[in-house]
């Protein structure tokens, strides 16, 4: 059984790790409000650039582009993990892993794997097919270093290297919620029913100028970067979700384990005032004879 010594120490122990969690948790939070800034900010423009593009490709006759063209005979497909360099934040990783995991038991698909943050690369088995891990001057990527990454993983698919690429990241909803997520970012595909959909809902044509084909040209490129770099946005706010929820947590059990040890001294200190005081009563009635 501990002694009064020994837990005094660890509730002292127990109050600098409390400070600690408090301290990451409210760095955590400013980064979210930042990173939750950013994604909501950049997601209505990822949306409707990616419904624009959806429009004009279905109402637009007899248009091609490279990012358009399903590659039926091409079994390959790189697929870029997103994930953290560091830990301390709950499931986020653990529950990406899983999610990876079951998209790779359910695909067809011969599957590369590529990484943007470590855990998870660190967490999977050893066995599956792994590629590159990148790294960048800070832990949160540019823009312009996301747009690096996107063009390397277009070549892929433009020179028939791979037949899909998918980005597998946390989508974020909220500050103790995310949503482990694959997307497929190339080929840009709409499907058959989504066309006749949007040919249902705009029967006449549009006039464009630029030419329809330049409008396209221009804007796939942009709608496949606005995308890859939105799943990171969505990425790294989850992730500052998920640490400031995680430190929160053990804050409060921190402070749950002062109490109880503290309880536990305090009645250990009153039964050695008690044995002492029985002591001293036992004495005296000796001694009184």
């Amino acid at each position: 059984m501990a002694n009064i010594k020994e837990l005094k120490k660890k509730i002292k122990s127990t109050k600098s790790t409390s400070k600690i969690t408090q301290a990451m948790k409210l760095v955590s939070a400013a980064k979210l409000a930042k990173a939750q800034n950013n994604i909501l900010n950049s997601r209505p423009y990822a949306r409707e650039l990616e419904d624009t593009i959806k429009t004009v490709s279905a109402l637009v006759q007899n248009y091609d582009h490279e990012f358009l063209n399903e590659k039926k005979d091409n079994n390959k497909a790189v697929l870029l993990v997103i994930s953290s360099d560091k830990g301390l934040c709950g499931s986020y990783n653990s529950q990406l892993a899983k999610k990876v995991r079951k998209f790779l038991e359910e695909t067809n698909l011969d599957v590369k794997l590529i990484f943007i943050g470590k855990k998870v690369r660190d967490l999977l088995a050893a066995d599956l097919n792994k590629g590159k891990t990148y790294s960048f001057v800070k832990n949160e990527p540019t823009f312009m270093e996301m747009e690096q990454v996107g063009v390397e993983l277009s070549e892929l698919f433009k020179t028939g290297e791979v037949g899909h690429v998918f980005v597998a990241f946390n989508h974020f909803l909220s500050a103790i919620a995310f949503d482990p997520t694959v997307k497929q970012l190339l080929p840009l595909t709409l499907d058959t029913a989504e066309k006749e959909t949007l040919k249902e809902k705009f029967p006449f044509d549009f006039k464009y100028d630029p030419s329809a084909t330049e409008i396209l040209n221009t804007l796939i490129p942009q709608t496949y970067i606005s995308t890859l770099y939105t799943a990171l946005l969505d990425a790294v706010a989850a992730e500052h979700g998920s640490r400031m929820s995680a430190m929160d947590s053990a804050s409060s059990n921190c402070k749950k384990a002062i109490r109880t040890l503290s309880i536990k001294m305090n009645k250990l200190r009153q039964a050695a005032i008690t044995t002492e005081l029985s002591e001293v009563v036992s004495g005296a009635e000796s001694l009184n004879g």
